[in-house]
Formats: C-alpha cells, structure tokens, sequence
C-alpha cells in the first residue's frame, strides 16, 4: 500500500491566541475535507483558545 498520499494526512494546528504554540495531528480528508477548528489548551497563555488548522 503506497504511504506517500494517505487518506489522513498529518496536520498542524495554531493557537489563535498568537503564541505561536502549535499541536500536531491527523484528520480524515472524507469526514472533514474543510479546515479543521478545536478548542485546546495553550500553555504559554495558559487557557483554552481555538486552535485552527494550518496548510
């Protein structure tokens, strides 16, 4: 099976708070083909911002 175009591509998620803090994860491209927005806890501002997928 080939791993250069997978169906859950690895995605950066920024802090909006602009920490520049960022997380790391995987999405499925066929359940949530639009960017991606999560509510997770920034350490450098210490509360919980939204995180928004990068490209």
């Amino acid at each position: 099976m080939a791993k250069g175009q997978s169906n859950r591509p690895v995605i950066k998620m920024r802090s909006t708070a602009g920490t520049g803090y960022t997380y790391v994860t995987r999405k499925s491209r066929r359940n949530t083909p639009d960017r991606l927005t999560l509510q997770k806890y920034d350490p450098i501002a210490q509360r919980h911002v939204e995180f928004r997928e990068e490209r």
